[in-house]
C-alpha cells in the first residue's frame, strides 16, 4: 500500500494531518470563489475541489480538510460560494446550501476511501457516488426552502452537466498523479 493516498491518509504525524487538511481547505475556497460562466447559472469549482481533494489525500486528510472549511465559515471567515468579503456564518450554512455543504463533508470521506488506489474510472466512479450524496443531502435540505415542483430545476438540473465535466477532470488529475508518482519511482 504506497499509495499517495495511504501515505497521506495515515500521515506519521498529527503536524502532516494539520498541513494537509489546511492545504485542502485552501484549495476548496479557492474552488467555491471560482465563477465561470455557465448556464443557466453560474458555475463554481467547488465540487471539483472537494473530490479532487479527496481523492488525493484519502478519507482521513479529506474529512480534515472539508471540517477545516466548513469551520471556517461557520466562525465567519469568507469561504463559502458567493459570501462576502467578510463572510456570514452559520446562517450561510443553514441556508439553501446547508445540505450540499453536509453532503460534501459525507463526500469527502466516502470519496477518499472510493478512489483509493483506482485509475481513472474507478476514480470518476467513487466520484460520482460522491456527488449522488451531495445531490441528496442537498436537495433533501432544499426542499425546505423550495416548492418540491421546482426542486430539481432549483438544485439539480443547472448543476448537474458541470459537476460531470468536473469530474471528468478530477478524476484525469488524480490518475495522471498517480502515474507521475510511479514513473517517479
Amino acid at each position: 500500500m504506497s499509495s499517495l493516498a495511504f501515505r497521506v491518509a495515515h500521515p506519521q504525524s498529527s503536524w502532516r494531518l494539520i498541513a494537509f487538511a489546511a492545504l485542502g481547505a485552501m484549495v476548496i475556497t479557492l474552488g467555491a470563489k471560482i465563477q465561470i460562466p455557465f448556464w443557466p447559472v453560474p458555475m463554481t469549482l467547488h465540487t471539483f475541489a472537494v473530490f479532487l481533494c479527496s481523492a488525493l489525500l484519502g478519507p482521513r486528510a479529506a474529512v480534515a480538510a472539508m471540517l477545516t472549511y466548513l469551520g471556517a465559515g461557520a466562525m465567519g471567515l469568507p469561504v463559502f460560494s458567493g459570501s462576502p468579503e467578510r463572510g456570514i456564518g452559520l446562517a450561510y450554512m443553514v441556508g439553501p446550501t446547508g445540505g450540499y455543504l453536509l453532503g460534501f463533508l459525507v463526500a469527502s470521506g466516502l470519496v477518499g476511501w472510493l478512489a483509493k488506489g483506482r485509475g481513472w474510472l474507478g476514480c470518476a466512479i467513487a466520484m460520482l457516488i460522491g456527488l449522488m450524496v451531495v445531490y441528496a443531502t442537498g436537495l433533501a435540505w432544499l426542499a425546505i426552502f423550495v416548492p418540491s415542483s421546482k426542486l430539481l430545476a432549483a438544485g439539480l438540473v443547472p448543476f448537474l452537466l458541470g459537476d460531470l465535466v468536473k469530474i471528468a477532470i478530477a478524476a484525469m488529475l488524480v490518475s495522471g498523479a498517480a502515474r507521475l508518482k510511479g514513473a517517479m519511482k
